[in-house]
């Protein structure tokens, strides 16, 4: 079985990983989307301008139809970087709407905006999953999110963080595993993440599996 990458910007292809790679949408990415392999399109809070949001839209709407496109964004809210958040609230609810009318789960980031993301969610009732990636903070925002309806996907930092890890450790529902930038293989992720739960690697592919089918992504 093969190690599943949920979250990841690696172009590369190996055999033994089934990866998702996140695109940025823009119009060089629309002239040039692949049509083969698993991605995640979407219109990232950093690098997206409202003043292309309209034309982004109509790109959006039309690429996210493909059958290779797994799920939408990565998308978010982050108050450090970006539009002016009432904007980026605007940006995002127009793909969660599109995730959901497709049945495309949501790949999600979110800085310093949790409350704004929850009442998002509350408001909109989307029914597709919404996935926070990259999540490294404590146990009490962990609790509070996956109360909501959100689902987790953690890296290497995440799980060496003290708290969130010891609220892994613990925690029996699903959880997904990413490289993100890669600094850290998905192997070595996964052996971290089976090393935390005292179980093999093997046993941990069958869990991780069974989440992704949990949300629509497997089979691809």
């Amino acid at each position: 079985m093969q190690f599943l990458d949920l979250h990841t910007h690696i172009a590369a292809l190996q055999p033994e990983v089934l990866r998702i790679q996140s695109l940025h949408l823009s119009e060089a990415t629309f002239l040039a989307m692949p049509k083969q392999k698993p991605i995640s399109i979407g219109l990232h809070p950093w690098y997206t301008k409202f003043a292309d949001f309209p034309t982004l839209q109509k790109y959006l709407k039309v690429i996210a139809q493909q059958a290779n496109v797994r799920m939408i964004g990565e998308c978010g809210l982050d108050k450090l970087r970006g539009e002016d958040l009432s904007l980026q609230l605007e940006m995002l609810r127009f793909q969660v709407q599109l995730g959901d009318s497709l049945n495309k789960p949501i790949i999600l980031h979110c800085v310093k905006a949790f409350d704004e993301l929850i009442a998002l969610k509350n408001s909109l009732q989307p029914k597709v999953p919404l996935i926070i990636h990259g999540f490294q903070k404590n146990a009490q925002l962990a609790t509070q999110l996956l109360g909501q309806g959100f689902y987790l996907s953690v890296g290497a930092s995440g799980l060496k963080s003290p708290s969130l890890s010891g609220f892994l450790k613990e925690y029996t529902g699903p959880v997904f595993l990413e490289t993100d930038q890669g600094e850290v293989s998905i192997e070595l992720i996964y052996e971290m993440y089976a090393d935390l739960k005292k179980i093999s690697v093997e046993k941990l592919k069958d869990i991780i599996f069974a989440n992704w089918q949990q949300v629509g992504l497997l089979p691809y």
